[in-house]
């Protein structure tokens, strides 16, 4: 038996991994994948055209690198649904506005009429009953000092030379925004709770969490289309 029969996931499962910088998306989707036999969706920067203009001058360049995030992972949500399913998806297109865009205007990188149009964007894209939204949101969370930790040890020159306040501010965003979140079921887990890295079998009770996550869903969505 399979681990998607064992725990009963569907084998159309979307499911999405969220969280601030450094809590370990990227290893949780990859291991999730493989777990699973599902294909992975990751963040594509190295074709993004805004990236080295927005770190230059953030005030020139940050509504348009919102709008490329919005149109890119849109086209990826489109095409994850439109192979059926099956995908572990490495951020999602949730926390580009709840969190990302709003930080912008909020510290006036983003002028209010940029944000404004960006958010009526969004929610005419996102918000509405049309869009494919997961099956289940994965949140990563930890405290302060063991998110830190891990960005030091992985060693990634620009986070390096990044202020400690930054990473900080983008800590208490991401609380808050979950807090507050409700576009589609939420998962939670303590980073500290696991270490897929150097313990395999420490995927499996995250399995378990998943199915049973993924099965109330789809109750809970049958029977509020049936009435």
């Amino acid at each position: 038996m399979n681990a998607r029969e064992r725990y009963g996931i569907p084998h159309d499962s979307v499911i999405t991994v969220a969280g601030t910088v450094g809590v370990g998306k990227s290893t949780m989707t990859s291991a999730l994948a493989q777990a699973l036999k599902f294909r992975t969706s990751f963040e594509k920067v190295d074709t993004n055209p805004y990236l080295d203009k927005f770190y230059k001058d953030f005030e020139r360049w940050s509504f348009h690198l919102q709008i490329y995030f919005l149109a890119e992972r849109f086209k990826e949500q489109k095409k994850i649904f439109e192979y059926g399913g099956g995908f572990i998806q490495d951020r999602s297109i949730y926390e580009d506005t709840g969190i990302f865009a709003q930080m912008h205007y909020e510290k006036g990188t983003m002028s209010e009429i940029d944000y404004q149009t960006y958010r009526n964007l969004f929610d005419a894209m996102v918000m509405t009953p049309y869009f494919p939204h997961p099956d289940l949101l994965i949140y990563l969370e930890g405290s302060f000092e063991d998110i830190i930790k891990r960005i030091k040890e992985r060693g990634r020159p620009m986070e390096q030379q990044t202020p400690i306040e930054y990473w900080e501010e983008m800590f208490n965003r991401y609380e808050n925004w979950i807090d507050n979140f409700n576009s589609c079921p939420v998962l939670r887990l303590n980073i500290a709770d696991y270490d897929i890295l150097n313990d395999e079998t420490s995927i499996e009770p995250i399995l378990e969490k998943v199915g049973h996550f993924i099965q109330q869903s789809r109750k809970w969505r049958s029977s509020h289309l049936l009435t």
